[in-house]
């Protein structure tokens, strides 16, 4: 054990190795590459999903269908049972949400849904509630506004 290793216990990053060094470093020579080949000279890489030659997975795999992936509305989703952290007469969006840490926000847009039980009575602004959600929290006697995907107050669609 040398000075070197005494003084970099606890540290949080292990140290560079030092590579190309000579033969009795462990690492000379080569430097760890090999003899001759691709991977064995300067400014060898490979692209992402290369298999060593072999049919790579992606091309084995049949492509077929559609896939609405990148068009989805992904919503941060919420049970209303969570809601009861909230002191009554509290106004509950997002932002709150996320000041409770009752979410981690993964989108803009939330959507409640009605699993568990509600007894505060709280206003609530959300871009989307499941009909058991929209239940409870009306039956607990508070209120729901349901808001567009900018955050603004959704015009009443039953005009």
């Amino acid at each position: 054990m040398d000075l070197k290793t005494v003084c970099s216990k606890g540290t949080k990053y292990a140290t560079r190795q030092r590579v190309g060094r000579g033969t009795g470093s462990g690492n000379g020579k080569t430097s760890g590459r090999g003899h001759k080949g691709r991977g064995q000279r300067s400014g060898a890489s490979r692209r992402a999903g290369y298999e060593g030659g072999q049919m790579p997975i992606y091309r084995q795999v049949p492509k077929r269908g559609f896939t609405n992936a990148r068009f989805r509305t992904d919503y941060t989703i919420l049970n209303v049972g969570l809601l009861d952290a909230f002191e009554d007469g509290a106004t509950v969006d997002l932002d709150a949400i996320l000041a409770k840490g009752l979410a981690s926000k993964n989108t803009e847009l939330l959507k409640l849904l009605g699993n568990g039980d509600l007894s505060t009575k709280l206003t609530v602004r959300a871009q989307r509630f499941s009909k058991t959600a929209r239940e409870k929290i009306e039956k607990a006697g508070g209120t729901v506004v349901e808001l567009d995907g900018r955050g603004r107050e959704a015009a009443a669609s039953d005009a």
